[in-house]
């Protein structure tokens, strides 16, 4: 049972702690939509999606509103791209009329993002996959609401390189394509080593092809509520640091597993997984930075970070995985620079910077997230990026990301405004010196000698 201190305790976080569900996800199988006939694919996409999600907005807001929960985002997530239009796609502008009807279903719908523009090319690419990843900037440039990712890693598998280079090449060129818009397009491209399959957070979320035909995946987030209740332990052992953080991460669990069960009741649609990452935003005490401050740092990015980012990753994976019957996703936390106010305050302080940021990719969930660099940056040193952050994954067995923004027109130490949820950025400076010739080489990178297992 409930009792009413835990009911209390849990409107405290949500009023004056940012506690919400930042997202449930309804992912979205298309592949018994595969056509010959682009037109008669792009309707029957347009159909399945229009149909099985016509109630997801409303019962998000119904369980909103019956549990006083702030759900902040309604999405779509579908089986990537170019497994679906590749019987019908010859070219990569017939993938573009794709991103467009997957646009207009969500834009019907009423979601916030669709993601699923997408291909796994980990190992190689078909000839549907190069299309769909050279399709990328137009798609981004003529749609709202799409979300795209590349998978060029696993550690099953090794790292394509081939993909990298083309993927550094493809990021500049939809930073050109909408640099109208500070180039906001590279914010809804994500490039993943060992990427899951259920995932429901953009713009990486895309519904594998392990998934039944339709399933609800809810991220939850609350690095308000974890920061609130260290700040109650400031100055005690590492031990009673880390059982506030299980605690904490329970309780903020718990709440998504309440609204997951819920959604799935009311959709009629099977609950997937819980992500239980602590995702920030660019409001004020909703940081993960702040977090680590608390932790005992000045800034994010000074001495220790890294080992304070670790032992917050793992001690929120321990209390949140005792709170659902299935975690999932990438669960732990994320650490954007512009969509977390203390991140942007750490990088313009001079205590965060790139280097720093990869290092913190060893432990956290994701990867380089959200960080916006000078829009002269060479794609071959986007590419070299990439692979360094791709190795990280690899070779850790983990999920790790790329989401770089080249900014046409801007340098180091000007600011780049994003808005809403995607805040605003420094830009950060990149190392100049080149890598032309390691991302020039083509080929793999094998995978590790501990990936075989069998």
């Amino acid at each position: 049972m409930i009792n009413i201190w835990e009911v209390n305790e849990t409107n405290e976080m949500i009023e004056k702690e940012n506690l919400d569900v930042r997202t449930i996800t309804l992912g979205i199988s298309l592949l018994d939509c595969i056509d010959s006939d682009l037109d008669k694919l792009n309707q029957k996409i347009y159909n399945k999606i229009t149909t099985v999600a016509k109630d997801l907005v409303a019962v998000g807001k119904e369980i909103e509103n019956n549990y006083c929960i702030p759900i902040v985002n309604k999405r779509i997530s579908v089986t990537p791209i170019a497994l679906v239009g590749g019987a019908a796609c010859k070219c990569p502008e017939d993938f573009v009329t794709i991103a467009k009807t997957l646009d207009d279903a969500a834009k019907k719908v009423g979601v916030n993002f669709i993601g699923g523009y997408s291909a796994l090319v980990s190992k190689g690419m078909t000839t549907a996959d190069e299309n769909l990843i050279r399709s990328i900037p137009r798609a981004l440039a003529a749609t709202d609401f799409v979300c795209s990712s590349v998978n060029v890693g696993s550690t099953k598998t090794g790292i394509n390189m081939d993909a990298v280079k083309l993927m550094g090449e493809i990021v500049k060129e939809t930073a050109e394509c909408t640099k109208e818009l500070d180039s906001l397009g590279c914010a809804k491209l994500v490039i993943f080593c060992n990427a899951p399959d259920d995932n429901p957070f953009m713009a990486g979320a895309f519904h594998g092809v392990t998934e039944a035909d339709a399933i609800i995946n809810v991220g939850v987030s609350g690095p308000g509520v974890v920061k609130t209740a260290l700040s109650k332990v400031r100055g005690e052992n590492f031990e009673v640091l880390c059982e506030t953080i299980k605690k904490t991460a329970f309780k903020v669990t718990r709440v998504g597993q309440l609204v997951a069960k819920e959604a799935s009741k009311k959709l009629g649609i099977p609950f997937g997984i819980i992500d239980l990452s602590l995702a920030p935003t660019p409001a004020i005490g909703d940081s993960v930075a702040d977090i680590l401050c608390e932790i005992g740092l000045e800034h994010a990015g000074a001495p220790g970070t890294t080992a304070a980012l670790a032992l917050l990753n793992d001690q929120v994976k321990k209390g949140g995985i005792m709170a659902s019957s299935y975690v999932g996703g990438l669960s732990g936390a994320f650490i954007p620079v512009s969509e977390d106010q203390g991140m942007i305050n750490a990088v313009e302080a001079g205590a965060l910077t790139l280097e720093k940021l990869e290092a913190m990719t060893c432990v956290c969930s994701v990867g380089l997230d959200m960080i916006a660099i000078p829009g002269s940056t060479k794609a071959t040193t986007i590419s070299g990026i990439i692979a360094d952050e791709m190795a990280i994954g690899m070779i850790n067995q983990k999920t790790t990301a790329v989401r770089l923004i080249p900014v046409i027109g801007k340098d180091v130490g000007e600011i780049v405004e994003f808005g809403g949820l995607l805040g605003y950025a420094p830009i950060m400076p990149v190392n100049q010196f080149s890598c032309d010739a390691f991302v020039n080489r083509g080929g793999r990178i094998p995978a590790p000698i501990h990936s075989f297992k069998n």
